[in-house]
């Protein structure tokens, strides 16, 4: 098992948890966009955040992830089938996908060897769509707090790829006919401890942990408190998305 795998299966639980949903509006163009509504792969699901809204619009959804511990804590629907397997290596027949969607985990993988095994995979018209998200925005106090943490205290601790999410995958190059897709953005209303469990699922927070040998949120709880005021108080929090998506011809 690969290191990234590994980190996201140790942290499987929470990531089930705390993570944040996709916007419908988004599944719905992608339908619209794929050439059938046969079989849609989700390639590095994690705990099915993705291939659960897919399974409205396709008649079969395939959902993929290296780690097991992720699989486990996904939630069990007839229109979706899990399976352990490495985003290179997909046990599928050659022209056999309408879609492939990498939600939030293309740039763990973006190498040739995994474009050339999508390429194998879609159908002629088949259509390709990756997406991330970075930094959440609240408001200006607690967006400086954030984002200092983000930038000083975890750097060097998250698992090289992870820059690509920080350019928002303008660095990542499909090799298909690129498509444009909406501007869209990940929304919710959450409170200070949903944050905080949102913030411990990151790989670098992790990482830091294991170093420290504490919660390095720990020192940053009161600034956070501070500023966030009463913690039951929800919150609209926005994460804009960030897309590289081609179709095969």
């Amino acid at each position: 098992m690969s290191t990234v795998a590994e980190l996201f299966g140790a942290q499987a639980g929470a990531y089930a948890s705390y993570r944040p949903d996709y916007p419908a509006s988004l599944f719905t163009w992608l339908a619209q966009h794929s050439p059938g509504r046969q079989r849609a792969l989700d390639i590095a699901c994690g705990n099915g955040q993705a291939s659960l809204p897919l399974s409205r619009y396709f008649s079969q959804v395939l959902a993929s992830d290296a780690s097991l511990a992720q699989l486990q804590n996904a939630k069990v629907h007839n229109g979706v089938h899990y399976y352990v397997a490495p985003a290179e290596h997909q046990p599928l027949a050659s022209a056999s996908l309408d879609l492939i969607v990498v939600a939030q985990a293309l740039h763990w993988f973006a190498h040739d060897s995994f474009f050339a095994e999508a390429e194998r995979l879609l159908k002629p018209g088949g259509l390709f769509c990756a997406w991330c998200y970075s930094l959440m925005s609240i408001n200006t106090e607690l967006d400086s707090i954030i984002h200092d943490f983000y930038w000083h205290n975890l750097h060097g601790y998250w698992p090289a790829g992870r820059e690509s999410v920080d350019r928002g995958y303008r660095d990542i190059q499909l090799p298909w006919a690129a498509i444009t897709p909406p501007e869209l953005a990940l929304q919710a209303q959450w409170t200070l401890p949903h944050l905080l469990g949102y913030l411990h699922t990151w790989s670098a927070l992790q990482r830091l942990a294991a170093e420290q040998g504490q919660d390095p949120l720990l020192a940053l709880y009161p600034q956070l408190q501070h500023a966030w005021g009463d913690p039951e108080q929800a919150r609209h929090i926005n994460w804009p998305l960030h897309f590289v998506t081609g179709i095969k011809h």
